[in-house]
């Protein structure tokens, strides 16, 4: 198999390291976020434009604060909680929306996984609805409706994963091997959420 879209990654998830007391190295997270936008583009349509750019926003937000503060900034804990002690609360903010962003694509992605049949713009629709719908607005909603319309079929998915031209098809090994990185991709992302989810939970992450 030649060169696939997780080779393109400046970071994939599953290397972003996890400390003592789960705390996320905010630098090599940032990266990871960074990186998983780029799979927006892969889906092949500009209506996927918002669902990247919101990602990247709050990527910056937190970027921002690590760079005026790297000392305090070290884990994306770290960040958050000393930000929210100077009675600002930009960066831990854009955490929380990172976050839901994080969630709803890595559902999606699981929902394809365990459901390789349904259609990924399916995939999509449902994982929407159990994660950011509740926190969007109904043009909002309406925005992330119309992108995960715009979603490929399967089988153009896989392609672009694996930069195969459109008509193309890609071999069932190599097809084989994209869905184990993926699920290793996937799984990595799915601790990371947890634990932020759960650290947003505390007191302490909370203005």
């Amino acid at each position: 198999m030649s060169k696939t879209w997780f080779d393109t990654l400046k970071r994939s998830f599953a290397d972003v390291p996890v400390g003592e007391g789960n705390a996320i190295s905010t630098t090599e997270f940032l990266e990871a976020s960074e990186s998983l936008a780029t799979l927006f583009d892969v889906l092949g349509s500009k209506a996927f434009t918002p669902v990247k750019s919101d990602l990247l926003g709050n990527v910056k937000k937190l970027r921002d604060r690590q760079l005026a503060a790297p000392a305090e900034s070290e884990t994306v804990q770290a960040l958050s909680v000393n930000e929210l002690k100077t009675k600002k609360h930009t960066a831990s903010e854009g955490l929380l929306w990172l976050v839901r962003g994080l969630e709803f694509t890595v559902q999606s992605l699981r929902r394809h996984i365990d459901n390789p049949a349904e259609k990924l713009s399916d995939s999509f629709r449902g994982a929407y609805g159990t994660s950011l719908s509740k926190h969007h607005s109904w043009a909002m909603g309406k925005a992330f409706g119309f992108a995960m319309g715009a979603a490929p079929d399967n089988e153009s998915f896989y392609r672009s994963l694996a930069y195969v031209p459109a008509g193309g098809s890609v071999p069932e090994e190599d097809k084989k091997k994209i869905q184990e990185k993926l699920t290793r991709e996937v799984q990595a992302l799915e601790n990371i959420v947890s634990i932020l989810q759960k650290f947003q939970e505390q007191p302490e992450a909370k203005w």
